[in-house]
């Protein structure tokens, strides 16, 4: 009688723990399903996006492997790629160790049924993963709050999941340990317990016998904790920033192709449509919400942004992290659906309405600061941090995208560069949504600032940002001939004699008004002519490209500009444009396409025709020129157009140069401060971005600042005049420029 009534308590004590097992299992499987199917019903409350057609397969699989499992952009930076490396190994490797760990739990001790000289080796591997990820998390705690990083937000969210894999990977320590010392006979050798042997031989010091019911409570405690904990953070994962788990490889599966950071072409004539750009959060397309939930909060898009750098407002991990939040709470009352679960746990359910929107708190920098053009990024999240609140009483209905979530001086504080995309692990794309809100600002309630305003007016009325008469626009070619000795011939005179050059060389408005560029142009068309290429200008038959327009916002001046010019293109029969201009040579390359340009045009930057032809030998830079040049990365020339080493082979091939990069350079370089409109537009807040950039290029102590772009020729020469202590020594010159001396000796 008494085997049996002992053999009854062992059956249930095995009942109660599949019970209660397969309860805890289901309930988190439930919650999980809910949180996931929750947030993805509010991703479709945006613009209808076609994922699968988006790209074909292959070229979506490029780069998708280095990307999710080679952490290509993590290991940037390398002491928290190695760290992420190990968290995203280890927990993979943990998986097999769990279900064997719970089955060891389910079965009475029983392991699973793997052959002795696997499950060593097995054992070791799973010990020595756990210690690495502890440590991991250790060095995590360590980069946060040691460190102090300005990137890494500090607090208790980012502060729970360390919690939360620290308790994981010691519940799995202290549980294989116990079972040591609870099991009679399923254990591995010592040797294949590198940790949880010298673990158990410690609580046995401390009177914990083995065999003992102490040792056998010992794994039950901490096996339930492991459970309860694995099942707990499965359930928190999608209700945190760690849904990028799930969301960041769906997309980087989609990410933007070829071209980077093409914005993508509204329909101006579709009569059905009640708005242009994103005035409100379900004006983002599907994959701009997928970006939402993807973001790591890793602060790598901040930490390289040219405005949160230099003081202004404008932090592109919090305006993913605001639009995420806003997204969230106005998709939770639209669907009327909570998105945190258990939703009494997160959020009482007869709470008062509340919903986050900005405060009007500004990043303060000092005058000191601002003259010696310092970067840091503390100020902005800072002022990002104490602005960001919720507000009792406001019903994220009534939240306004753009003012509440967005506020414009933050849109406005954009240059377009792209760098925040170029860190991002994720894949995330800032700049179009900046952009959308711009479009909406700009097309549905006319509000940009007024010196942009004032730009694209002229831009409208003269063709070009300064108001200047059309008519001046060919002046430049009667310049250049009286300081050159060389008539440049208009397409127009070519098209009388019936005959069409190889070339159209298309001066842009820098190159056609202003003084500076147009010795850039001038250079440019004595390398030509003594390379022996045939080329011709439009003349006064030019126009503005559209790429101001289209940055500030203004889409439907962009695409007059654009099918203007795409006919003039046409008429001439034109298949072959060079530019001196980034922004010109990449509107024209990357966006004309979808607004009828044939395929067939080849569009070049000057330093890509330059190169080729110094490599062919049809230039030859024969002058020595004594300088230490450090070269300055145009950003729609590098991270747009990923052209960084036609620039520098044509600087390498002068005699006497010697080239020294800059800490930040190629896909890293800083932003001058010109793009996204601003060449345009007065900087107000923190210290000006190009001073910024010209203090860096100091640091290397060149005698030249090159550049290959007028707009950074502009800001850097700009940023000299500020800087530079040493009356002219330091110069900004475009690569056109030298060599042309090194070609011609003056």
């Amino acid at each position: 009688m008494t085997l049996n009534a002992a053999w009854t308590w062992e059956q249930i004590a095995t009942f109660g723990r599949w019970t209660f097992f397969a309860a805890f299992v289901v309930l988190a499987a439930l919650l999980f399903a809910a949180v996931v199917l929750r947030r993805v019903g509010y991703m479709r409350l945006g613009v209808p996006y076609r994922f699968i057609r988006y790209r074909p397969r292959r070229e979506r699989g490029e780069g998708f492997s280095a990307h999710v499992f080679g952490h290509r952009r993590l290991l940037g930076d390398l002491r928290s790629g190695l760290m992420h490396l190990v968290y995203f190994y280890g927990f993979i490797m943990l998986q097999f160790g769990a279900v064997d760990l719970i089955a060891k739990g389910l079965r009475g001790g029983e392991p699973l049924p793997i052959p002795e000289e696997v499950y060593g080796p097995f054992s070791w591997m799973q010990e020595l993963t756990v210690s690495l990820v502890l440590l991991a998390v250790f060095y995590g705690a360590f980069r946060r709050y040691g460190e102090r990083l300005p990137r890494l937000k500090r607090g208790w969210k980012p502060s729970l999941v360390m919690w939360f894999i620290g308790s994981l990977m010691l519940s799995i320590l202290f549980s294989l340990s116990f079972e040591r010392l609870a099991s009679e006979g399923h254990v591995v050798p010592g040797v294949y317990a590198p940790v949880s042997e010298p673990v158990s031989g410690m609580l046995q010091w401390m009177g914990v016998q083995p065999q003992s019911a102490l040792a056998h409570a010992g794994f039950e405690l901490f096996w339930w904790v492991h459970l309860l904990v694995l099942l707990g953070f499965l359930v928190y994962v999608p209700q945190s920033k760690h849904f990028h788990l799930l969301t960041a490889p769906v997309n980087l599966l989609y990410r933007r192709g070829e071209p980077h950071g093409r914005l993508t072409p509204l329909n101006l004539e579709d009569e059905e449509a009640e708005s242009f750009g994103s005035g409100k959060i379900e004006h983002l397309n599907q994959k701009q919400m997928l970006d939402l939930y993807a973001c790591v909060e890793c602060g790598r898009c901040t930490n390289v942004c040219p405005a949160a750098s230099t003081g202004k407002l404008l932090s592109p991990m919090h305006m993913i992290v605001k639009l995420r939040d806003h997204l969230t709470e106005k998709g939770a009352a639209i669907t009327s659906k909570s998105p945190w679960m258990p939703a009494g746990l997160w959020q009482p359910r007869n709470a008062v309405a509340a919903a986050h929107t900005m405060g009007a708190i500004l990043p303060s920098w000092d005058d000191a600061a601002v003259a010696a053009g310092t970067t840091t990024i503390e100020p902005t999240m800072a002022a990002q941090e104490q602005a960001w609140v919720k507000r009792e009483g406001m019903k994220p209905e009534d939240v306004a995208l753009i003012g509440d979530v967005m506020t414009e001086e933050e849109l406005w504080a954009c240059t377009t560069c792209r760098n925040c995309e170029e860190q991002c692990p994720v894949g995330n794309e800032h700049v179009d949504k900046i952009i959308d809100m711009r479009r909406h600002l700009v097309l549905m309630e006319g509000s940009l600032p007024q010196d942009g305003q004032r730009a694209l007016q002229n831009i409208e009325r003269q063709s070009n940002p300064w108001g200047l008469p059309r008519a001046e626009r060919a002046a430049w070619i009667e310049e250049c001939e009286k300081k050159t000795g060389i008539r440049v011939p208009t397409m127009q005179e070519l098209k009388r004699q019936g005959r069409t050059p190889e070339m159209l060389l298309w001066a842009g408005s820098m190159g056609a008004y202003d003084s500076r560029s147009r010795r850039v142009l001038f250079d440019l068309v004595r390398l030509l002519r003594a390379a022996n290429v045939d080329f011709a200008t439009l003349g006064a038959e030019e126009r503005n490209s559209g790429d101001t327009p289209r940055r500030i916002g203004n889409e439907l001046l962009f695409q007059e500009l654009c099918q203007g010019n795409i006919e003039t293109l046409a008429k001439y029969g034109i298949h072959r444009i060079v530019t001196a201009c980034p922004h010109t040579y990449n509107t024209f390359k990357n966006e004309y396409p979808d607004f009828g340009l044939s395929p067939d045009v080849k569009v070049e930057h000057h330093t890509e025709l330059l190169a080729q032809l110094v490599e062919e030998g049809a230039i030859k830079p024969v002058h020595e020129l004594d300088e230490t040049i450090t070269y300055h990365d145009s950003c729609y020339l590098g991270r747009y157009n990923d052209t960084y080493e036609a620039p520098r082979n044509v600087l390498r091939a002068i005699p006497g140069v010697a080239l020294k990069e800059m800490e930040r350079s190629r896909a890293n370089g800083m932003c001058c401060g010109a793009g996204g409109g601003m060449m345009w537009m007065e900087e107000r807040s923190g210290t000006r971005v190009n001073y910024a950039r010209t203090a860096q290029a100091l640091e290397v102590k060149p005698t030249v600042i090159g550049s290959a772009c007028p707009y950074c020729l502009t800001m850097m020469e700009d940023g000299l005049k500020s800087l530079s202590d040493d009356d002219g020594k330091v110069r900004a010159r475009d690569v056109a420029e030298l060599l042309a001396e090194s070609v011609f000796g003056d």
